[in-house]
């Protein structure tokens, strides 16, 4: 039996409508660099759920490449980005932000969510010409550590940064799981009013590849498509991306996929709380961080693919677990019973 991998949400393809929307259009002949009609009419859908008029769409292929350009095209030459310490800038983009010359500066955060608390010393510190200037604040929610800003605490954020003269940007690679969380329930709009830009994940919710850019601001819209060239992200075939977002916009599969990830989340927290298992973070989205004996998990390592995310203490370590828009139940309830199958012999 091959093994079952709960590593990525974006180990899996694309939902099988997208591919039959590449195939149906395929000998359609189109303009390129995202002046196709499928890329106009996906922006057009998505810029009908921003009720915001100033707002524009920006479709690219990657969060890293989406991260890279919209904070490097943003910030002037000495200005910086404060972040968490966990923020996938600061951990997972190799540097991507260092190298266009902008330095992120981490603030050390528990449950992985930025604070004005947590910010303003980072702020004070940084009073004069000899340091770099802070001026973006960067996010991504949901978390890496899969905790959640509620609508009152990005108003919250959103605010400070309007008295402080700071810019608010979100990195949306999982946005899904924010739109349909049961008490929180964020809406897109919710994103273009609170922040001064945000990406919407498609590579991580169902889709081929692809992330859609939405800059609320229209000061920074005048030369973006140039900022998009000159970094390699304006895709002759933008078609690809058109009828990615076109379909997942269209009708409502963005929220039913993400929807599927985060019922398939909490069928495996459950599953794990009735275990007695404890959690690193109480975390509401497809990301879970269940805590385990290191024998545990060297055992499921066996037939499941996992990160070991950190260790705890006493010969244990926290895993995590994420589920996406194509994960099985049949595939949970299999990994549940072998840790309950597992534990009376680790501890």
């Amino acid at each position: 039996m091959s093994k079952v991998s709960f590593k990525n949400d974006y180990g899996e393809g694309a939902h099988p409508r997208i591919l039959q929307a590449l195939i149906d259009h395929n000998m359609d002949q189109q303009a390129g660099y995202g002046q196709d009609e499928y890329s106009l009419e996906a922006c057009d859908l998505i810029r009908n759920r921003l009720e915001n008029q100033d707002s524009e769409v920006y479709l690219l292929s990657a969060g890293t490449q989406t991260n890279l350009i919209a904070i490097a095209s943003i910030l002037r030459p000495y200005e910086a980005c404060i972040s968490p310490e966990s923020g996938h800038i600061a951990t997972h983009e190799t540097g991507a932000i260092e190298a266009t010359g902008h330095k992120v500066l981490t603030v050390c955060t528990e449950d992985g969510k930025l604070t004005p608390d947590l910010i303003e010393p980072v702020v004070s510190l940084h009073a004069d010409e000899h340091r770099v200037h802070p001026k973006l604040v960067y996010i991504s929610n949901p978390t890496e550590l899969g905790t959640v800003y509620s609508k009152e605490e990005l108003i919250f954020l959103y605010d400070y940064c309007r008295e402080n003269d700071l810019l608010f940007y979100c990195d949306g690679a999982r946005i899904g799981q924010t739109m349909v969380h049961p008490e929180i329930a964020l809406t897109l709009a919710d994103y273009a009013k609170y922040t001064d830009a945000f990406f919407i994940g498609g590579t991580k919710n169902g889709a081929l590849l692809g992330e859609a850019l939405v800059v609320n601001r229209s000061d920074w819209q005048d030369h973006m498509r140039y900022h998009l060239k000159q970094r390699g992200a304006l895709m002759a075939k933008g078609r690809v991306l058109g009828l990615t977002f076109q379909t997942l916009f269209e009708d409502g599969l963005y929220e039913d996929l993400a929807h599927h990830a985060w019922l398939m989340a909490s069928h495996l927290r459950r599953g794990l709380v009735a275990l007695g298992v404890h959690f690193l973070v109480n975390s509401s989205t497809n990301q879970q961080f269940p805590i385990l004996p290191d024998s545990c998990i060297e055992k499921l390592s066996e037939d499941f693919d996992f990160y070991v995310w950190a260790p705890v203490e006493n010969g244990h370590s926290a895993v995590r677990l994420i589920t996406s828009w194509a994960t099985r139940k049949k595939a949970i309830d299999r990994f549940l019973d072998d840790v309950k199958n597992a534990l009376p012999l680790c501890n």
